[in-house]
C-alpha cells in the first residue's frame, strides 16, 4: 500500500508524507518507517526526486562537469551539495579522453546566472578547471511506477 503511494507524484504539501500517511490511515512517523524498512530490504533501492525546472521557474539549468582531486572529492561534493541552485551532485569515474569526476545540476533563470552559480562553486572549492553542459531540451519526466 505504500509504495502504491510513493510510486508517483507527492502532493505538493510541506508535509508530502503525512498527506500520504493519513490516506491510509497511519502517522507519518509509521508511514516514513515503512519506506525505510523497504529501503532496508532491497525492496526499493532509492527515493528521489525529480525537479521539473521549467515548471519551477527556472529557465536555464546546466550539467556543470568538474575535475576534482579524488582525496577531495567527497568534501568537494558536499560542500557542493550545500548550494541551493544544485539539485544533483554526483561523483562518477572519468573515461579515456574525458576526465571530469564530479558533476552538479545546477538552475538559473538564464544561462548567465547559470555561469555566475558556477564561478561561485569553483571559488568555493578552488576548483578552475570545469565545463558547464546546458540542456537544450528537456524530455518527458515520470515517476517510478511498480504497480
Amino acid at each position: 500500500m505504500v509504495i502504491g503511494l510513493i510510486q508517483g507524484d507527492l502532493p505538493l504539501h510541506p508535509k508530502p508524507f503525512a498527506v500520504l500517511a493519513k490516506e491510509i490511515g497511519m502517522d507519518e512517523e509509521e508511514f516514513m518507517d515503512r519506506i525505510r524498512d523497504l529501503k532496508k530490504r532491497g525492496i526499493i533501492r532509492r527515493f528521489g526526486a525529480t525537479l521539473r525546472h521549467q515548471e519551477a521557474g527556472f529557465n536555464s539549468n546546466a550539467m556543470v562537469a568538474w575535475l576534482a582531486p579524488l582525496d577531495q572529492i567527497d568534501e568537494i561534493g558536499k560542500a557542493f551539495s550545500r548550494f541551493r541552485e544544485v539539485t544533483h551532485c554526483y561523483h562518477r569515474a572519468p573515461k579515456r579522453d574525458w576526465p571530469y569526476n564530479l558533476y552538479t545540476m545546477i538552475h538559473g533563470s538564464n544561462r548567465e546566472e547559470c555561469y555566475q552559480i558556477a564561478g561561485r562553486l569553483s571559488q568555493s572549492a578552488g576548483l578552475t578547471d570545469y565545463l558547464l553542459l546546458f540542456s537544450e531540451k528537456e524530455f518527458k519526466k515520470t515517476s517510478m511506477a511498480y504497480f
